[in-house]
């Protein structure tokens, strides 16, 4: 018995003390070990680090065939606005006054059908690199052919962006039906095909150009029914828009 007590670790109360000591680091080692009390930080800070970033926008002519008609945006130019008064009839009718009016019935058209639409002028730095669904300008033919009467549309030519050929279709059949004037293909110039801002707007933006008919002899027509024409440039954009949800389905 006296050579137990001579040796420390034979004392009970150095077991205890060991004993407590070897169940403190276990203690430690469950807190800091995975899926001990820090694992749930570690999960979360993991979920946050593979969280995809935000992807880059996107053209809406690339979106269009998923998006509802609230984010599909079109782009209008009311021809020569802000820039000078366009075609000039004997009595002072302006070009630019007949375009401003029906562009500005076709935005407010488009907009109360949910289509987010910019008012654009003629060189608006807007333009540069715009990026829509659509983009259309408004012009009307001039006052110096007596008998001519119809409208045209163009888009660019040598495009290989097959949408401009949908949106020139489009366009064409539905500005016919609605105003019931003729299709004056004859008259389409090289300032129609190769329009200015066709080189401006981005490649995947579809681009047309109407005259929306002659300010001599269809003068009644756009000065006293302006609602028609932009109903009918409006269908043709609902048109384009149907058309290429369709095709991408």
């Amino acid at each position: 018995m006296t050579g137990m007590r001579n040796k420390p670790w034979a004392s009970p109360l150095y077991v205890l003390y060991l004993a407590g000591a070897m169940a403190a680091m276990f203690a430690v080692y469950l807190w800091l070990a995975p899926g001990g009390h820090t694992a749930p930080q570690a999960q979360t800070e993991g979920e946050l680090a593979i969280i995809p970033p935000k992807a880059m926008p996107v053209a809406p002519s690339v979106l269009r065939s998923s998006q509802g008609f609230g984010r599909i945006r079109v782009g209008i130019i009311a021809g020569h606005a802000g820039f000078d008064s366009g075609a000039v009839c004997d009595d002072g009718l302006t070009e630019v006054s007949v375009n401003t009016s029906i562009a500005g019935l076709v935005v407010n058209r488009l907009q109360r059908e949910g289509i987010a639409t910019d008012l654009l002028k003629e060189f608006d730095p807007r333009l540069e690199g715009y990026v829509a669904t659509a983009l259309v300008s408004i012009h009307a033919d001039s006052c110096i052919y007596p008998e001519a009467t119809g409208f045209k549309v163009a888009s660019l030519e040598g495009s290989t962006n097959a949408a401009n050929r949908s949106l020139v279709d489009c366009l064409t059949r539905h500005y016919a039906e609605r105003t019931g004037l003729p299709f004056h293909e004859h008259s389409i110039t090289y300032d129609m095909t190769q329009y200015h801002a066709f080189n401006e707007i981005a490649p995947l933006t579809a681009g047309a150009i109407i005259e929306v008919g002659f300010m001599l002899a269809d003068r009644v027509f756009l000065t006293t029914q302006p609602e028609l024409a932009a109903d009918g440039i409006t269908e043709g954009i609902q048109c384009f828009i149907r058309e290429q949800r369709l095709q991408a389905q």
